[in-house]
């Protein structure tokens, strides 16, 4: 029974551990003996042998592994169907305390051996090397020291080995130079000395390497991109690249600590599509023979420490889609051959040392939606051709630079840009009017320059603007009362200029941490917090009889416009979008704020988890409260970090009311040096719609037209990213958990970690293989087909028959042929509000109502069976779903469906003067009847209207509502 193969590996210390393995091997019972048979004896007592050696099992996993059952249902061990021999151990993260069993080299036929993130100490055993099988190797995040032994290079089929965050010493073995498969070799966070591999060439090594090496093999490679992510390497770009790597195609060795120039010999590399040195130590100028790589599209150098002057033969570079040197030394002129590059879509030379005039000829890239050239010391006036460039939607930062003049008219022209930065420079003049032209700026910000005069009132069609900063300029007059009527400004710095008057106590001027006015010494009233002095109120006695008599007169018609002013108001108000609470529009933030505001990640503060993240509340700023939700990567799982690049692409890239908004990201370290990434997100206070449809803690539930509004808001969210911005976005995981609902229940479309940006090389590929989710990812996802557009519609159809039905695509009735979309199909037309969520309350008080309901419920379902064809082709497009959506939403058919309670009421006037000397109206409600009932209903109650003698605002005290409103 006995094998040579069976003893060779057993050790020769013990005399007691010899004699136990003979007897085990020819005293087996029974159960042993019909183990051995449907398997291996030497795997049986290889995996025994491995938890002899365990000292502590927390968890207690290893307590299957006795002879009550087969070794191959053990946990954590994987047999091949046929031979019932090992192939696999998975027990990462276990908390197994002890060493590594030399026995685990009898397992001849184990491909993967995975205990990565356990406590195993001492060394590796060298007969692993027996393993010819093996070709994952994961040792990481334990106590291994010792050697990494030479036995390893035996292992020819080796593809994967980590043995990162260990307490490994010595060096890498010369032998392991044969393992040809070797693709992933990870070995960051040891004790290793400095060595000089001869044989790295290609592999991919994510970790700290103490070396300095030009290695052997490298002039081989297609792809230089191997080497991303090393921490504290002293690498050496070897000076002959582009001698012996004339075919590389990609270069990418961002953030390191590269040192040196950039050879000239990089000419070369004629087939060069991306170059990425970014955060490094490289200095030295820029070689004018970069202008030989005319296949180059992406030319990214910042930051390091580059100088001298930008050479002239960038021009020359006809593909270059995106430049960033910003954070270098560069000095002299931006070249005006810049504005050959016909392709350009962003160009990045922020602080630098620039000088001279903003080259006009920039006027000639017609793609260009991101300019940035702050922080430079730039002269002159901002060149009309720069502004006439309709593609400039993004940004265009030119603060910090010492230009003069005025804002030119022609800034009219770009019209769909974003975010305008012309800070701290000497431009001069009034604001130019055609600013207000400009109707998708979200941000802008002129401080710091020597304007004067009033603001232009044009400034009010600035609709969807949150932060405006114009502080430190010479402006004067009032405050602009369209200031505190906008319900989209989240902070308003109006800071040391000269204006006068009153400050408003509503819109942003409401909340004392949301707008700044120091410096103004001719101001008065507002917030008490402010601490201005009083505004005088002269000839207000005299006015308040003729008031009287105005009021009295015309009593009742005000009431009724009253009620419809308000009416029209709180609509408007549902329709816009949730207000951010942060005053702050750009945070840098630490792991170490990160860990406060979420109280230590706390499981308290846990509101989400997912395959790649966590999701926690938290305050980020204790002095004004604010919360945010700080979503924190898995980056010990395969994919994260993608997922983490993915979203932040896709972040840098829009902006849209909904869409969730992202305050700002955390790439760093935690406190045990481990790398650490988040995503600090606006808090949405109503969670995810998943949370509303199906979370038994959730007692409220969503009504019709709450539903079809929370659609329409996610279809134009899928419309923005599909077809107006600059580049296609596909969401690629839309579903109810990643639709958030602000206080308002306006919806914002999140979790960008799946994107992929059509048309540009960024996240093509990704490790994971995931494709959306299951349930609503399309079926051609389920064949390999790439991510399209057309799939996001696919996933909104499932998400818009889950809403209106509330059942989710896997749930268990959908079997034996039945899906979700059968399911609303069956229905139609004439058992649709069968099938309608029971929660979504529908009141059918009038046939004409109940008819209207219908309609609508109908046409509703119909979208979504369109949207959901197996052709992606023939499913509808989503601008044409956001127009079907509103058309549905105007035939009032959900309004009736939630119609709001019709109230007869009798008031007695009473005019009083309120606090501030203003006078009110005092309305005594005396009696109110319900339809449908035959008596009044003894109710009283007051309702103040502050109404002063200006353009009168909607008192949100007014209520006019269902009952429940009046109790």
């Amino acid at each position: 029974m006995k094998s040579p193969q069976t003893i060779v590996y057993l050790s020769s210390s013990s005399r007691i551990s010899f004699l136990f393995y003979g007897l085990a091997i020819t005293c087996l019972t029974s159960t042993t003996v019909s183990a051995s048979s449907r398997g291996n004896v030497t795997d049986y007592l290889a995996l025994l042998s491995f938890k002899s050696k365990i000292t502590h099992d927390p968890y207690q996993v290893l307590a299957s592994w006795n002879h009550s059952f087969h070794f191959c249902e053990w946990s954590g061990v994987s047999c091949g169907k046929l031979h019932k021999r090992v192939i696999a151990l998975w027990l990462d993260s276990k908390g197994l305390e002890g060493s590594l069993s030399p026995h685990v080299g009898n397992l001849s036929f184990l491909r993967e051996l995975s205990i990565k993130n356990n406590n195993f100490q001492g060394t590796i055993p060298h007969e692993l090397g027996h393993l010819s099988r093996l070709r994952h190797l994961y040792l990481s995040r334990n106590k291994f020291g010792g050697v990494i032994p030479t036995n390893l290079s035996r292992c020819s089929n080796l593809e994967d080995i980590w043995l990162n965050r260990n307490e490994l010493t010595g060096s890498i073995p010369k032998e392991m130079s044969l393992l040809l498969k070797l693709a992933h070799l990870k070995i960051e966070y040891n004790m290793f000395n400095r060595w000089n591999p001869t044989f790295l060439g290609e592999y991919y090594i994510n970790g700290r390497v103490l070396c300095c090496w030009e290695p052997v093999g490298w002039q081989h490679s297609k792809h230089l991109g191997s080497l991303e992510k090393l921490d504290r390497t002293w690498l050496c770009l070897p000076s002959e690249i582009g001698n012996q790597l004339p075919n590389l195609e990609f270069l990418q060795l961002w953030g390191n600590e590269l040192t040196g120039v950039l050879p000239p010999s990089i000419s070369n590399c004629t087939k060069l599509g991306r170059v990425d040195v970014g955060c490094n130590q490289s200095f030295g100028s820029l070689p004018s023979s970069i202008g030989s790589l005319v296949g180059l599209t992406i030319l990214n150098l910042g930051p390091n420490r580059f100088k001298g002057k930008i050479p002239t033969t960038i021009g020359n570079l006809q593909k270059l889609q995106i430049i960033d040197l910003d954070n270098n030394q560069f000095s002299g002129p931006i070249p005006n051959a810049i504005g050959n590059l016909s392709l350009l879509t962003q160009l990045y030379l922020d602080y630098n040392k620039l000088e001279g005039h903003i080259p006009s000829s920039l006027g000639n890239c017609k793609q260009l939606n991101g300019l940035n050239l702050a922080h430079n010391t730039l002269t002159g006036k901002i060149p009309k051709q720069l502004l006439q460039l309709p593609s400039l939607t993004n940004f265009l930062d030119l603060s910090y630079n010492t230009l003069s003049g005025s804002i030119p008219s022609e800034i009219k022209d770009i019209k769909m840009l974003s975010e305008l930065y012309l800070s701290y420079n000497n431009l001069s003049g009034t604001i130019t009017s055609s600013l207000g032209e400009c109707i998708s700026l979200t941000v802008l910000y002129l401080c710091g320059n020597i304007f004067h005069g009033t603001l232009p009132f044009s400034l009010s069609s600035l609709r969807g603007l949150e932060v405006l900063d114009i502080s430190q300029n010479n402006l004067s007059g009032k405050i602009p009362q369209f200031f505190d009527k906008r319900f989209s400004l989240e902070f308003l710095n109006l800071s040391f200029n000269d204006f006068e008057g009153e400050v408003p106590v509503v819109g942003v001027f409401a909340n004392a941490s949301a707008f700044s006015v120091l410096g103004n010494n001719k101001l008065c009233g507002g917030l008490v917090i402010l601490e201005l002095p009083k505004c005088k109120r002269e000839g207000s006695k005299k006015k308040r009889f003729p008031f009287f008599v105005f009021i009295i007169v015309i009593a009742p018609t005000l009431l009724i416009v009253l009620c419809c002013v308000y009416l029209l108001c709180k609509k408007k108000r549902n329709s816009q979008p949730s207000q951010s609470t942060g005053n702050e529009p750009f945070l840098k933030v630490s792991y170490n704020e990160l860990l406060k505001a979420t109280d230590g990640f706390s499981t308290a503060n846990l509101i989400g988890e997912g395959a790649f993240s966590s999701v926690y509340k938290g305050i980020l700023n204790y002095d004004d409260g604010r919360f945010v939700a700080v979503k924190v990567l898995h980056l010990q799982n395969r994919g994260a970090h993608k997922s983490f690049l993915a979203e932040c692409e896709a972040w840098r890239n829009i902006r849209h009311r909904n869409l969730l908004k992202i305050i700002t990201s955390c790439s760093s370290v935690d406190f045990q040096r481990n790398d650490f990434k988040a995503l600090v997100y606006e808090y949405m206070p109503n969670g995810s719609v998943h949370d509303w449809l199906h979370s038994s803690a959730n007692k409220l539930k969503l009504n019709l037209l709450q539903r079809v509004n929370i659609l329409n808001d996610v279809a134009t969210a899928l419309d923005y990213l599909h077809n107006r911005c600059q580049t296609t976005i596909v969401h690629g995981d839309l579903k109810p958990s990643n639709i958030l609902l602000d206080a308002d229940m306006v919806a914002h479309v999140g979790d960008f970690g799946l994107a992929r940006l059509l048309g540009t090389d960024i996240n093509q590929n990704s490790s994971t293989g995931v494709k959306g989710t299951i349930g609503y990812a399309p079926p051609e996802y389920g064949i390999g087909s790439e991510m399209t557009s057309s799939g996001d519609v696919y996933s909104f159809e499932i998400l818009l028959l889950e809403v209106m039905t509330g059942k989710k695509p896997t749930d268990s009735m959908f079997n034996e042929g039945l899906s979700l979309h059968k399911f609303a199909y069956m229905a139609l037309p004439d058992y649709v509000i069968d099938v309608i969520d029971n929660d979504a309350i529908v009141l059918q008080s009038t046939e004409v109502n109940a008819k209207k309901v219908e309609e609508c419920l109908i046409a509703t379902i119909k979208i979504g069976l369109s949207c959901s064809l197996d052709s992606p082709p023939q499913r509808m497009k989503i601008e044409i779903v956001v127009i079907e959506l509103q058309r549905i939403l105007d035939m009032k058919g959900y309004h009736a469906a939630t119609s709001e309670y019709k109230i007869s009421i009798r008031l007695t006037p009473q005019l009083h003067e309120s606090a501030g000397g203003l006078p009110s109206l005092k309305l005594s409600l005396h009696s109110c009847s319900l339809p449908g009932s035959t008596n009044a209903m003894g109710i009283e109650t007051s309702i103040a209207l502050v109404l002063p003698a200006r353009e009168h605002e909607c008192d949100t005290s007014f209520v006019l509502g269902r009952p429940s409103a009046l109790s």
